[in-house]
């Protein structure tokens, strides 16, 4: 999996690519601790280009929206594909996080 972070004034933006299965997401660790400690901020997790996502890749997602709701921040995630918005649907996540769009390709 690669990461992208850019900012843009009060937002940062982190583009997904590829697969956030157990090892990228352990790999991920040091750059989610760097955006826990931005989380008053506006985070997109911008997964236009993730294929797949773990459980350890939801949990990463849950830490970032904890941290942003202790600190009065917002997480939006943008453009999820249908698997991944599967994934979300089970497990509840659509609940729990503001999704811009949907990724249809």
């Amino acid at each position: 999996m690669e990461v992208n972070i850019s900012r843009e004034s009060q937002t940062i933006i982190v583009r997904f690519s590829g697969r956030m299965d157990t090892p990228s997401a352990h790999e991920f660790t040091p750059q989610m601790d760097a955006l826990v400690e931005e989380a008053d901020k506006t985070i997109i997790l911008d997964c236009t280009d993730l294929s797949y996502i773990s459980s350890s890749g939801l949990r990463i997602f849950l830490i970032l929206r904890k941290a942003a709701t202790d600190k009065g921040g917002k997480i939006i995630v943008r453009n999820i594909c249908d698997d991944i918005r599967n994934v979300f649907r089970m497990t509840g996540f659509l609940n729990l996080f503001e999704i811009q769009s949907y990724n249809c390709n």
